[in-house]
């Protein structure tokens, strides 16, 4: 299926069918070709979305109009947050043309087989290789289409787990004089003197991991294996193998033995293998290995929701920890910034000193829906745009950071009251326009806090989701203004 769509776009229909009515006289305005344009444009929309490979296809301004269920897969998003927004306010690359799709856009040239990384409005990264081709109609290009395939996944799939021996205590990298940042090293180093499991809490992007390595190399198990295990990334049954086993091949969990093993995104692991889990701990049939977990969300409401059982909650959660998102913590981003320029001068070989107030200000009034991770990807973007400078301005900050910053919806919310309550002069804005700059913010404060997930949000507000996705229209609101 995946040839006879590549075949399709080689030849896309527009240029070549539209272009063949042209010259036999037929006119292509009629309602029987259009109709049948129509169907057939409607059976290519069919195929992509039963395509195992990602479909992308934006217009000639780099809107979004399709967007199959394979590419919502591998980048984590929701049709809604994609479709008809432009691809840099949803995306986050280094720079415009590190896009395939806008490069293929501009230059009108197909490429293949191109590897990709960029990153989603959470912060994720993505990594992709791409077959991305330009869409031409009457010697026009109108748009680009891309084919990719998840190497991300794939990779975890042929390796099943990352496998790491220990590496130099990481605790000094967890940096903050937040007081829940430094609950959490406090707790995590008395921590690393025991072998009970522990759980750690945080969004996407806060630093779970590093958490959980820091307390495995600064205890008794240091020389020990270090096994991360991603329960999100894969089926149950292939989940199942890895971690315990078949006949022919021992699971991580005995290769770990006498180490620490990390359950990435426990409330992501399918319910029979959380099941499997608790059923080696109630039977004490764990090897020798010290358990870890993390989650990115409240564990009380994915217990409460069923993604989480709440006997393997409570054995978990004998020592837990919260790591806080970035927003909560803004007055930490004057100990992050100056530790992410250390750590990329001496990496890039660069001397880097600082950023302007203007990147200073604008740090602090994003929400950082990705987190430290975003911070960091942000930061190590500037280095591939600042050349010989050594202050890291506002233009050297990665394409779609800025993008998502210009094209915030409530950009004058954040400007403070005044700005809020007055159009201009000393004239109160009139009701109308303050109820709807009202509303939007609130919608979208209550989005980011339910990780941009329209089903709960609405629950939450009291509203259907139909009625929560109209006002989402209505107002403009996408997931970069968050």
């Amino acid at each position: 299926m995946v040839a006879f769509f590549k075949s399709f776009l080689k030849n896309f229909y527009f240029q070549s069918q539209l272009c063949d009515l042209k010259d036999n006289g037929v006119p292509i305005e009629g309602g029987f070709i259009v109709l049948e344009r129509e169907k057939r444009l409607y059976m290519y929309e069919v195929v992509a979305h039963h395509l195992e490979s990602g479909v992308h296809v934006i217009d000639s301004t780099g809107r979004t109009v399709i967007y199959n269920s394979k590419m919502r897969e591998i980048e984590g998003m929701e049709v809604e947050d994609v479709l008809d927004k432009n691809l840099l306010d949803v995306f986050q690359f280094h720079s415009e043309e590190e896009s395939t799709l806008l490069q293929v856009l501009h230059t009108g040239t197909p490429t293949l087989n191109v590897k990709q990384t960029y990153f989603n409005s959470n912060g994720v990264e993505i990594t992709t290789i791409n077959d991305t081709y330009p869409i031409h109609l009457e010697g026009e290009i109108i748009g680009a289409v891309e084919i990719a395939r998840d190497v991300t996944t794939l990779e975890k799939m042929m390796k099943g787990y990352v496998h790491t021996r220990p590496v130099p205590p990481a605790f000094h990298r967890i940096v903050g004089s937040h007081p829940r940042i430094q609950e959490a090293l406090s707790a995590g180093k008395k921590a690393a003197l025991s072998t009970t499991p522990i759980l750690i809490c945080g969004e996407i992007g806060t630093g779970k991991e590093m958490l959980a390595r820091s307390i495995h190399c600064d205890g008794i198990r240091k020389d020990a294996p270090f096994i991360k295990q991603d329960c999100s990334s894969m089926p149950g049954e292939d989940l199942s193998m890895i971690l315990f086993g078949t006949g022919f091949k021992d699971g991580v969990m005995k290769e770990a033995a006498g180490g620490s093993i990390l359950f990435d995104e426990l409330n992501a692991m399918p319910i029979h293998v959380q099941e499997q889990l608790l059923d080696l701990m109630d039977r004490s049939s764990i090897p020798d290995v010290r358990l870890m977990a993390t989650v990115n969300e409240d564990p009380i409401d994915a217990v409460a929701e069923g993604r989480l059982l709440k006997e393997l909650y409570y054995r978990f959660s004998s020592a837990s920890f919260f790591i806080p998102p970035l927003r909560n913590r803004l007055d930490d981003l004057q100990e992050l910034v100056p530790s992410f320029l250390d750590r990329f001068n001496h990496h890039y070989a660069r001397n880097v000193t600082g950023i302007s107030k203007e990147v200073e200000e604008t740090f602090r009034q994003y929400d950082w829906p990705g987190n430290v991770r975003e911070l960091e990807h942000v930061l190590e973007g500037a280095y591939q745009l600042i050349g010989s400078h050594k202050v890291i301005g506002f233009n050297h900050l990665p394409f779609g950071f800025r993008q998502r910053i210009h094209h915030s919806p409530v950009a004058d919310i954040h400007q403070g009251d005044s700005d809020f309550l007055h159009q201009s002069g000393s004239e109160p804005k009139p009701l109308e326009v303050f109820m709807e700059e009202a509303e939007t913010y609130y919608i979208q404060k209550a989005m980011k806090h339910h990780q941009f997930n329209v089903t709960k949000t609405a629950k939450a507000l009291g509203m259907s989701r139909q009625n929560l996705q109209y006002r989402i229209r209505k107002y403009g609101i996408e997931r970069g203004g968050y």
